[in-house]
């Protein structure tokens, strides 16, 4: 990406924040958010996120500076964020290397679930601010009426192209989802393989922490089961088997068993991460991998959570 190509606005505010000018884009993502790499001139790399402001960068930032000064493998925020033309915007350490780890058999869940338990029992020594409101494609509790919480790039768009079973779903999970009288904790809403990086067999960095959320344990854990094994593409649900793997392997690492209620909750909780891609799918016309994967494993999964 050249440099011309960067929001006209992100020189100046590296001059500001970062006291440099940067020289060259080492990458660029956008979804979401945006995310630049770039070299400064004084042979800096770090790392700008851009993402909508809703008020959450700033407990995110600080939980996982928290996570950082603790030895956890993330990188370090180098500035707060600020907002700058409605979006939030903030640096943090460049931290490169590492590879994927693929695999969706329960052996891989095994593996990401023992990093999941690591990552939210480090989290339950940080005290921030709940980082509310949660992530979109994690925002069964909402508020907004209707299903699905209010995101315009979605509602826009003709909801008749959304299938019934998909509907459904969500439906049923949700409703599990907002009987449960469970107390909220902080946790990272988008343990995607693809947010994660392993180096000779052995975690490298977790990235994403804009995406903490403010939910219940069990609701976490069951996210995370559901799409640990989205390590590129797009995003499918993993196999029942290996969820199954790593809720189990989750209680084994973290020292105690879920209760009926919670075990419940986090079936329930694996399905609404998909249901919101599935309909993601469907409202684009993409080809429906999420969409097929929800409709193979839906009853099964809603069973399980009493749904």
């Amino acid at each position: 990406m050249p440099l011309d190509d960067l929001p006209d606005w992100l020189p100046g505010w590296c001059v500001d924040r970062l006291g440099d000018t940067p020289v060259d884009v080492l990458f660029e993502a956008r979804s979401i958010s945006a995310v630049f790499g770039l070299r400064l001139a004084g042979g800096r790399d770090v790392v700008v996120k851009v993402r909508e402001d809703e008020g959450r960068a700033p407990s995110c930032l600080a939980a996982q500076a928290r996570l950082a000064e603790r030895g956890f493998p993330c990188a370090r925020p180098i500035t707060p964020a600020v907002v700058v033309e409605g979006l939030a915007v903030h640096a943090e350490e460049y931290l490169p290397g590492g590879e994927p780890l693929h695999g969706d058999t329960p052996e891989v869940a095994v593996r990401y679930a023992a990093v999941f338990a690591r990552l939210m029992a480090e989290l339950t020594e940080v005290t921030v601010t709940p980082p509310l409101p949660n992530p979109r494609w994690a925002r069964w509790d909402h508020t907004d009426p209707g299903l699905w919480p209010a995101i315009p790039v979605l509602d826009e768009r003709d909801q008749s192209a959304v299938p019934a079973y998909v509907v459904e779903t969500a439906e049923r999970a949700r409703k599990r989802l907002l009987a449960a009288a469970l107390p909220c904790v902080l946790g990272h809403a988008d343990f995607e393989g693809q947010n994660l990086r392993w180096r000779d067999g052995h975690l490298w960095a977790v990235h994403d922490w804009d995406s903490l959320a403010w939910q219940p344990e069990a609701a976490l854990v069951g996210a995370a089961c559901g799409e640990f094994a989205n390590t590129a593409g797009p995003p499918t649900l993993a196999p029942l088997e290996s969820s199954a793997a790593f809720l189990t392997a989750y209680q084994d690492f973290r020292g105690r068993r879920f209760t009926t209620e919670e075990l419940e909750i986090a079936w329930a909780a694996s399905l609404w991460p998909a249901a919101h891609n599935a309909r993601w799918e469907a409202l684009h016309a993409d080809p429906p991998r999420c969409g097929t994967t929800l409709q193979t494993q839906a009853q099964a999964r809603l069973q399980r959570a009493n749904a």
